[in-house]
């Protein structure tokens, strides 16, 4: 479990930003955290690592404060930044570098990780392109087996199909003791894998609400100019038309258009907060 009890951050003083955030993460969940370049997002992620220390309140993995970065933490958390390093160091030896320090890791899901990515080289790690280098990370951080994972931006920088077997990927090693929070502002890479949204913007947690909750109480649809069936929430023009988001009164859950609700919890936070009371 991930808890955020009362934390406050600033990066001076006298400017916090974040106040008093309320936050809990579940074991057995994918966390999808949406925010603007600059909303907050790797303040947050580098919060949970240890690597900033709250103004006030406090932070709990599993039990553990991070910023004391214990031994017995650091084995049981891999975090993946947006722009990663590789030494040069051909898989076998940076396998026998780093693996040690992550007591559950599995070379033989390595290789299968590797492979469903595409991965084949016996070339230093660093020669790669940044996509290859970036889905060997991956690939490595899944075969840890660590309980917790946290991902920031992990799709740049992949192609279209990498991306689709990122997500089948993520899918596959989520299991029932694990946490993983993947931080991104590109909300279609996102779509039919996690299980729970948070968006923030400027450090200020507009929505905190499961996709199948998010699916019952609000409805995505394209209208044509005169669609007057039910008060619009918030709507926008795109290519198809007129998007718009509804409540859901038909009792079934609705596919998420999870740009346009991101979108709406920018620009009109106030009704979002009121729907799911945030």
């Amino acid at each position: 479990m991930i808890r955020f009890d009362k934390f406050c951050f600033g990066y001076k003083a006298n400017k916090l930003l974040y106040r008093d955030l309320q936050l809990t993460l579940q074991t057995g969940k994918i966390y999808g955290l949406l925010g603007k370049n600059g909303a907050g997002k790797s303040t947050l992620l580098k919060s949970l690592i240890g690597l900033l220390y709250p103004s006030s309140g406090t932070i709990s993995i599993n039990g553990f404060n991070p910023f004391h970065r214990k031994p017995s933490f650091l084995k049981t958390i891999y975090f993946i930044p947006e722009e990663v390093y590789v030494p040069a160091l051909t898989i076998d030896s940076y396998v026998v570098l780093f693996a040690p320090f992550y007591p559950l890791f599995d070379r033989a899901k390595l290789n299968g990780y590797l492979d469903k990515l595409d991965v084949h080289t016996n070339e230093k790690l660093n020669k790669l392109s940044f996509g290859q280098q970036k889905k060997f990370i991956i690939a490595f951080a899944l075969a840890c087996n660590t309980s917790v994972l946290i991902m920031d931006e992990p799709t740049n920088g992949l192609d279209i199909p990498s991306k689709k077997r990122f997500r089948k990927l993520i899918s596959s090693a989520m299991h029932e003791d694990r946490i993983i929070f993947i931080s991104t502002h590109q909300t279609r890479d996102l779509e039919n894998l996690i299980d729970q949204v948070i968006i923030i913007d400027n450090g200020e947690l507009l929505l905190n609400a499961p996709v199948e909750v998010i699916g019952h109480k609000l409805s995505f649809k394209i209208v044509s100019e005169d669609y007057k069936d039910q008060p619009v929430l918030y709507e926008e023009e795109v290519l198809q038309g007129r998007a718009v988001i509804t409540k859901n009164m038909d009792g079934v859950e609705a596919k998420i258009n999870f740009e346009q609700l991101f979108n709406a919890a920018t620009e009109s936070p106030a009704i979002v907060k009121t729907i799911f009371n945030n």
